[in-house]
């Protein structure tokens, strides 16, 4: 899959708000879908009411540290893969589907060890149909 090629943003309107989704508009391999049936979400909640619902410069500096270790994550290890981000509203995520939830949090706290404490919050569901991701590409088709 040539994910450059394919990527999207796009913005939706919730709550009065924007919110902007980053992902490639398209499933990945079948088997990379059969090995990877849980569904992450980081949730990282912040008041943006003053900014549009958007975080602040000093916010999302932070957010991006956060990211660039989940890129770094999903890049090296075969049982990540990215699904998208969305940004908006006073809520950023991150969301991946992965093979195995304390490899996952093993990794991540590993690569995170001595970073500031980042306020978020990690949901697993099981997903193996991958119906949240379809979900999405279909939103935006």
């Amino acid at each position: 899959m040539d994910k450059d090629a394919k990527g999207i943003i796009g913005e939706v309107t919730e709550g009065g708000y924007p919110v902007i989704y980053s992902f490639v508009n398209e499933l990945p391999a079948e088997k990379i879908r059969k090995d990877l049936n849980w569904l992450v979400v980081i949730s990282w909640k912040y008041d943006g009411v003053s900014n549009n619902g958007m975080p602040n410069k000093d916010l999302n500096t932070s957010m991006i540290e956060l990211e660039d270790i989940l890129e770094e994550l999903y890049e090296t290890n075969s049982f990540a893969e990215r699904a998208y981000s969305r940004t908006g509203n006073n809520l950023k995520e991150f969301v991946f589907y992965i093979s195995n939830r304390d490899l996952f949090l093993g990794k991540f706290n590993d690569m995170a060890k001595g970073k500031p404490r980042f306020p978020i919050e990690i949901n697993f569901y099981d997903d193996p149909s991958w119906s949240d991701y379809e979900n999405l590409i279909r939103d935006f088709s």
